[in-house]
């Protein structure tokens, strides 16, 4: 099996022609054991205390489910790098420079960032969805790197991608309904499998807002981590006007800005 790759430059581009032409025209790419050994080991590091904090918040309100966090089933955790400021240094690291630089252009913000978690031995799995079906207002489509933590297979619950050419809608976003169960939203119910994501821990999936993807059930032992960065081409904002998610610069004229952490 492959291994994570070395520190890129600051000018180097990680994907290749056919990549970026793949993730133009079918909606996602996959850039194979790309993230450096430690910033592997650092995003490994920030998961068990994202779930330590999950199970804080469930403790305190007296019950297993916060939303779509279900206890020792699985878990979300939102914005993990404000109160773990060392995952800075992969979100503003070259590899993600170089990534936003060929699928968005040169002017990219933060947008939103979060771990996903699915414990072993049944974690559930998550419906048919587009990230941008969780937005739901009015919003240009924007860039979700699912970077795995763990080996992925069928068997620990990768995910399952929809490619344009087979989605419904062929990229425009879709109207969802919630799950009255798991509190997913639902856009898609249709017969295709979608094609399975099956990597090495360092890999990531690059996907549009408006692809829709699923993942399933964890029938392994071990927990299947990952952790998602989004990236966006300008600030997302509600019908009020006040800010979807976040809106840190990253790339201004190509150029990393702002407090540099990337390491």
């Amino acid at each position: 099996m492959s291994q994570p790759s070395a520190a890129l430059s600051e000018t180097a581009l990680p994907l290749s022609a056919a990549q970026v032409e793949q993730y133009r025209s079918q909606g996602w790419t996959l850039a194979e054991s790309v993230v450096p050994a430690a910033h592997l080991d650092l995003l490994r590091g920030g998961a068990q205390r994202s779930i330590d904090h999950i199970h804080a918040e469930m403790d305190a309100k007296g019950t297993d489910t916060v939303g779509i966090n279900h206890r020792n089933k699985r878990y979300f955790t939102a914005h993990p790098s404000l109160q773990q400021p060392d995952l800075y240094r992969f979100i503003y690291s070259p590899l993600m420079a170089g990534i936003c630089r060929q699928l968005i252009g040169p002017d990219v913000r933060v947008f939103w960032e979060q771990y996903v978690i699915k414990a072993g031995d049944g974690g559930h799995a998550f419906a048919w969805h587009q990230d941008s079906g969780y937005v739901g207002d009015e919003h240009e489509p924007y860039l979700t790197c699912w970077v795995a933590l763990d080996d992925m297979s069928e068997a620990n619950g990768t995910i399952s991608v929809l490619p344009f050419s087979r989605a419904p809608g062929r990229g425009a976003r879709l109207p969802h309904r919630q799950d009255p169960v798991l509190n997913d939203l639902v856009g898609y119910d249709g017969p295709d499998p979608g094609d399975l994501v099956c990597c090495p821990a360092g890999s990531i999936a690059l996907f549009t807002s408006c692809t829709l993807h699923r993942s399933g059930m964890n029938r392994t032992e071990k927990q299947r981590r990952t952790y998602l960065i989004q990236y966006s081409r300008s600030v997302i904002t509600k019908p009020s006007g006040q800010p979807w998610g976040r809106t840190e610069v990253f790339l201004r004229d190509g150029q990393v800005v702002g407090e540099r952490r990337s390491g």
